[in-house]
C-alpha cells in the first residue's frame, strides 16, 4: 500500500497531522500475532479508571444511572440497531411507532401540545429554539441565565452567529442564585428581545420559583424551559406555567455517560408553532383497513424541502437514542422515576448537610432550594486543583464552573455536585472524608 501511494513509511502516510497531537505507536511490537495484539491492547485498557470504580458525585447535564438490562437488550436488536434514520412517510412501523411514543413522553413532561422526533443534544436543542423563537418574534436579543453551563452559552453563541443575534446573560441574585426579575423586566421593555430561556432546575441546581411567574412578566416574548426530564417527574409541567417552547438532554434516559455522547436533544413547543418546529415529527392515523398507522408529517429540513424555507439545517435525528429514551421511562415507569428523583435529591440534601460548616466551604453556595445537585464555593484555591485532588482520593467530587474559555477568571471558585445513583450513605462519608483531607492545611491539602 505504501509503495502504490509512494510513501517510504507508514509515519509519513500520517504527516499531515501535527506532531503535538498524535498519539504516537501503542507500545504493540511489529510482527505480533493476533491473539497476541489482543493480550497487549487488553493491558493497556486494563489502566483504564472507569467512572464506576469511583464514588461518582460528577453530575453536569450528564447522567450516571442504573440501566434496565432490557434497555440495551432491546436497542440491540437488528431491526431498530442498524435501522437508517426514517426518511420517507412509509418507514419501518415500528421505529415510527417508538419515536411517536418517544414524543408523547415529552409531551407528557413538558406539558405543551407537540413534540419533534428528537434532536443531537439538549445544548442544540436549546439552539433550534432560540432560532424558532427568532421565527415568531421580532428582535436580535436572546436573554439566558448567566448560570446556564458555559457549554450551552457557548453552543447559543455558536447558532446566533450567522443571523445577527446577540446572546445576553441574566444576572442571578448572589445570595439566593435565582434570576434577577427587574433586570428582565427593563430588558424586555427595551423591545428587542425575541426570546427568554429559563432553565430547571438551574446551572446551580437550585429550583428557582421566578420562572412560574416568567411568562406573566416578558407578555409576547417566547419562553422558553430547558429542563431536566428526570425532575420534570416530581415538578410543575412548564407548559403549565406559559413555557411556548421547552427543550432538555434525554442522555440520562437510557444511555450510559460514555465520555460525553451519545446525548439525545429534546424539544416541544406548542401547537401554533409546529410549522417552525425543525427536524421531523411522526403522527399517527389510521390506514385503509382503519388499523393504527404511523407516518412522518413533518420535516422541515433543508434536505426536504428548499433551503430557504427550511426550519433548520439539522440533517438527521436520535433515532437509537430516542428509543432508548422509551425503553428506560416505560421499564422503570412514572412512580419509580419520581422516587429516584426524591432518593437523588435526600442523597443531594444529606452531602449538602453533612459538608456545611467546613471551614474552606459555603455549602450549599445559595440560599434557594435545590433538588438533586448543589453547588459550593471554595474559599480558597482553584476548582479545578481541588477536584483534582479528590479523584485522587477516589471521589468524583463534581465540576467546575468556570469558563475555561474566558481569558480572566473572575468571581468565587464553585463546584457543582450531583450525586449518582449509585452513590450510597458510604460515599457520602468518603465525600466528607476526602474533602476535610483535601482542605486541611499542610502538604496533602491546602489551597
Amino acid at each position: 500500500m505504501l509503495r502504490s501511494l509512494g510513501l517510504p513509511s507508514f509515519d509519513a502516510l500520517f504527516a499531515d497531522i501535527p506532531k503535538g497531537v498524535r498519539v504516537g505507536r501503542m507500545g504493540i511490537g511489529p510482527g505480533r500475532t493476533e491473539p497476541e495484539v489482543v493480550a497487549d491492547v487488553d493491558k493497556i485498557l486494563a489502566r483504564n479508571k472507569p467512572a464506576s470504580r469511583f464514588s461518582n458525585f460528577l453530575g453536569g447535564r450528564i447522567s450516571s444511572r442504573y440501566l434496565p438490562a432490557v434497555v440495551d437488550a432491546l436497542i440491540s436488536r437488528s431491526e431498530f440497531l442498524t435501522s437508517y434514520t426514517p426518511y420517507q412517510p412509509e418507514a419501518s412501523q415500528g421505529m415510527l411507532q417508538a419515536l411517536f411514543e418517544f414524543q408523547s413522553l415529552w409531551v407528557e413532561l413538558s406539558g405543551l401540545d407537540v413534540a419533534n422526533a428528537s434532536l443531537y443534544d439538549g445544548a442544540t436543542a436549546a439552539g433550534e429554539a432560540m432560532l424558532l423563537c427568532r421565527r415568531i418574534h421580532p428582535g436580535d436579543r436572546f436573554l439566558v441565565p448567566a448560570s446556564l453551563p458555559w457549554e450551552e452559552k457557548s453552543v447559543l453563541g455558536n447558532y446566533g452567529v450567522g443571523l445577527g443575534l446577540k446572546v445576553a446573560e441574566i444576572p442571578f441574585d448572589p445570595v439566593t442564585g435565582t434570576l434577577d426579575g427587574e433586570w428582565i423586566d427593563r430588558e424586555v421593555r427595551r423591545g428587542d428581545v425575541f426570546g427568554v430561556l429559563a432553565d430547571v432546575p438551574n446551572g446551580f441546581g437550585l429550583v428557582d420559583e421566578r420562572v412560574l411567574d416568567l411568562k406573566s412578566a416578558i407578555g409576547t416574548v417566547p419562553l422558553v424551559v430547558s429542563a431536566d426530564p428526570l425532575a420534570l417527574t416530581v415538578l410543575q409541567p412548564p407548559g403549565e406555567y406559559g413555557a411556548d417552547i421547552v427543550v432538555g438532554e434525554g442522555q440520562g434516559f437510557g444511555m450510559p455517560p460514555s465520555f460525553g455522547g451519545p446525548l439525545l436533544g429534546l424539544m416541544a413547543c406548542r401547537r401554533e408553532h409546529v410549522r417552525f418546529l425543525p427536524g421531523r415529527l411522526v403522527g399517527a392515523t389510521q390506514d385503509v383497513n382503519g388499523r393504527r398507522a404511523y407516518t412522518l408529517t413533518l420535516q422541515t429540513r433543508e434536505q426536504h424541502i428548499r433551503r430557504s424555507r427550511a426550519t433548520s439545517n439539522i440533517c438527521t435525528n436520535q433515532s437509537l437514542v430516542a428509543l432508548a429514551f422509551v425503553l428506560y421511562a416505560s421499564s422503570v415507569g412514572p412512580t419509580r422515576l419520581a422516587r429516584l428523583q426524591a432518593e437523588l435529591a435526600e442523597k443531594a440534601h444529606a452531602l449538602a448537610t453533612a459538608l456545611h460548616g467546613l471551614e474552606g466551604l459555603k455549602v450549599p453556595r445559595f440560599t434557594a432550594p435545590f433538588l438533586g445537585e448543589f453547588t459550593m464555593e471554595l474559599a480558597h484555591g482553584n476548582a479545578v486543583g481541588f477536584l483534582d485532588r479528590m479523584l485522587a482520593k477516589g471521589v468524583l467530587a463534581g465540576h467546575s464552573l468556570s469558563d475555561p474559555l474566558r481569558a480572566v477568571k473572575s468571581g468565587p471558585e464553585l463546584v457543582h455536585v450531583a450525586p449518582s445513583q449509585a452513590a450510597d450513605t458510604a460515599d457520602i462519608r468518603k465525600y466528607v472524608r476526602a474533602v476535610r483531607e483535601t482542605l486541611a492545611p499542610g502538604p496533602a491539602g491546602g489551597p
